[in-house]
């Protein structure tokens, strides 16, 4: 089969995102690969969204009302006639090669049901907590196991058959979440190959600051995360290694040091331990934060990698403690 004969549909779910789609969507047109269908699927947005994706889709599905990127990627997957499904979201930007990088992916290795990339190293808004973000998800996908266990939709592709297998995106989740990684735990469980491809970056356009990062990393990664993690158990890949764990119950032992050094003076030099380790066990990361944004950045970077590593692990620990405590009360009854 020749390279152009594979059709694909590029699918972007969105929702009230107007004053940005004009740094992604153009994009998709601008691809040097001709046989695709560019399918919106606007989740009841109400900034016209809907109506600008006019300009650049080739078909525009309004959802009656807000279903969450999940269920509003089913839908455009339903409306859909491509061999292969390409998930773009609406704040990534690709590169004029990147859909013909995928379809070149999935034709010259047919074990490859699944193919995800990363954010580039470059995010657009260039506040400390959007690069942060931006710069320790691309730090992350960029280390990880190319043989995946999961799946990104952000930048990612199944073939047709294989989605459908799968029963696609899980529909529980009321926002953007980790549907996307659930898809994946049930691609690998019906034996699909899902590889992690570290050459396809995309650039990303969203916007942290301290609050919606917080509640991003807490409530929609977080506390389902460790929900899904109870039925499926932890991969041992991405922010899941040996040494991300470690690090976690590191960073929880050296808070609780500096709370107690107010009390008794020699907790200083235990908090001085631990956070020994922690530098050690995340010297990679610090030096690549260093190599990108230079001293006073990853100085920042590292303490707030402390403080992430702290919240994410007692959410994790408060939420297991209680799913076990609602499966013990249920036992009991």
């Amino acid at each position: 089969m020749n390279d152009k004969e594979i059709f694909v549909s590029v699918i972007t779910p969105v929702f009230n995102f107007k004053e940005f789609l004009p740094l992604s969507f153009p994009y998709i047109r601008k691809s040097d690969y001709p046989h695709f269908e560019f399918i919106v699927v606007d989740d009841n947005s109400t900034d016209g969204s809907g109506e600008f994706a006019k300009e650049y889709a080739d078909s525009v599905i309004r959802m009656e009302t807000k279903v969450a990127p999940g269920r509003a990627r089913n839908r455009g997957v339903q409306a859909s006639r491509g061999e292969i499904i390409l998930f773009v979201d609406a704040d990534v930007q690709i590169l004029p090669d990147s859909i013909s990088r995928v379809v070149k992916l999935m034709k010259d290795n047919p074990q490859i049901q699944a193919a995800f990339g990363s954010y580039d190293e470059d995010p657009f808004f260039k506040n400390f907590f959007s690069q942060f973000k931006n710069l320790h998800h691309h730090f992350v996908h960029q280390n990880a196991n190319p043989q995946s266990h999961t799946f990104w939709a952000g930048f990612g592709a199944i073939r047709r058959e294989a989605f459908l297998s799968a029963g696609g995106f899980p529909e529980r989740y009321s926002t953007a979440s980790i549907e996307d990684v659930e898809l994946g735990y049930k691609l690998a469980e019906r034996g699909n190959q899902v590889r992690l491809v570290k050459e396809l970056k995309v650039k990303h356009l969203k916007e942290w600051d301290f609050i919606s990062l917080l509640k991003a990393d807490i409530l929609y990664r977080a506390i389902p995360w460790t929900k899904l993690a109870s039925e499926k158990g932890l991969p041992r890949d991405l922010n899941f290694k040996l040494a991300d764990r470690i690090s976690g119950i590191t960073a929880c032992l050296l808070a609780l040091s500096l709370i107690l050094m107010w009390r008794e003076f020699w907790f200083v030099f235990l908090a001085l331990a631990f956070a020994g380790i922690l530098v050690c066990l995340n010297i990679k990361l610090y030096r690549f934060f260093f190599q990108k944004k230079g001293t006073w950045f990853m100085l920042r970077a590292v303490f707030f990698h402390w403080f992430y590593l702290v919240y994410s692990s007692l959410t994790f620990l408060f939420f297991s403690t209680y799913l076990l405590l609602k499966k013990w009360a249920g036992f009991s009854r």
